[in-house]
């Protein structure tokens, strides 16, 4: 195992240890896009699986959304699955015609990313599945925070564990702890290329608009980033709190 993949992994585990992500008997879906993220992800899921002592199955499920008409290659993403005994599910899908061609949607990433999470969700309960996990990172969830503050005008971000009551599904996201450079660095490492995305607006989206200022703001002021994920940690911040003192003593007995 390589020194990134080793960091990695070491972040997955303290996020899955903070967080109760994974306990025995869950069968996890991996949402795997064929990104750098979701494929260090899977990877680390399968890696964790044998050293954690928490006994678990994944399952790597990819949504094709069919951008541009054009279905994409995965067979990187099943040849990497086979390697680690991973059972891979590649589900075809009409999002990206019903997005552009048919809706036309001038602000198309809300659509998309809700008729993904639907497609994804639904998959992971046809294959059985209690637990979906997602390749959010560190910066991920400080970008997400700054743009509710930023442009909706509110104090919120996704959770690194939620429940959908409609679904009977748990949503984790192990990589919470992740710097996305560490991950960059990982991905570089492992045997498989990354599928490049084929969506129209990639690249022009108001994330990438943010996370260019962050990453501006970082270059001028070190600490920028990690001061605010401190503080969406201490303020408890859609479940990102730390663990009080007296549980992470319990911890340690």
């Amino acid at each position: 195992m390589n020194d990134a993949m080793q960091k990695v992994l070491g972040y997955m585990r303290k996020a899955i240890q903070e967080f109760d992500l994974i306990e025995d008997g869950d069968r996890i879906a991996v949402g795997v896009s064929g990104g750098k993220d979701s494929l260090v992800l899977l990877n680390g899921l399968a890696l964790l699986k044998r050293f954690i002592g928490i006994d678990y199955d994944i399952v790597a499920i990819t949504l094709d959304p069919g951008f541009n008409g054009v279905w994409g290659d995965y067979s990187e993403v099943e040849k990497l699955c086979e390697s680690l005994g991973v059972k891979y599910v590649l589900k075809r899908t009409q999002i990206g015609e019903i997005v552009f061609d048919v809706r036309k949607e001038t602000h198309p990433c809300s659509l998309c990313a809700r008729m993904r999470r639907g497609a994804l969700h639904d998959a992971a309960i046809e294959n059985n599945c209690n637990k979906v996990a997602l390749g959010h990172h560190y910066n991920d969830a400080v970008e997400t925070f700054m743009m509710n503050l930023f442009i909706e005008g509110r104090i919120g971000c996704f959770s690194p564990k939620s429940y959908l009551s409609n679904k009977k599904l748990w949503l984790i996201r192990p990589l919470a702890f992740a710097p996305e450079k560490e991950v960059f660095r990982a991905s570089k490492k492992l045997a498989v290329n990354v599928v490049k995305s084929k969506c129209p607006v990639d690249g022009h989206t108001k994330r990438e608009e943010m996370k260019n200022f962050l990453s501006q703001r970082e270059k001028e002021d070190n600490g920028f980033t990690d001061r605010i994920f401190g503080a969406m940690r201490r303020a408890g911040i859609d479940g990102w709190g730390m663990k009080s003192e007296g549980e992470n003593k319990d911890e340690q007995k």
